[in-house]
């Protein structure tokens, strides 16, 4: 399930370039706070795809909520058995 999630999330990040910068930004729409930067696209991706595992993680260990993406809903995670 939540390998799914962030499968379904990185489909959903946007990039653009900052030429003044020679950078590439992105960021998935939704999920405030999961951004990265790099000077490759490939290297954005990697790094987007760690910083959203990491919010994943940080907000599952607080008890937070994580919005429902492509019908998955995280917080049965967080539920007893």
């Amino acid at each position: 399930m939540l390998a799914n999630y962030i499968d379904r999330a990185m489909e959903q990040a946007v990039y653009e370039i900052i030429k003044a910068e020679g950078i590439y930004w992105g960021e998935i729409p939704g999920l405030q706070g999961v951004w990265a930067r790099h000077t490759t696209l490939e290297g954005c991706r990697r790094e987007l795809r760690e910083a959203l595992s990491d919010w994943l993680a940080l907000r599952l260990h607080l008890g937070l909520p994580i919005p429902i993406l492509a019908d998955i809903d995280l917080s049965q995670l967080t539920q007893p058995v």
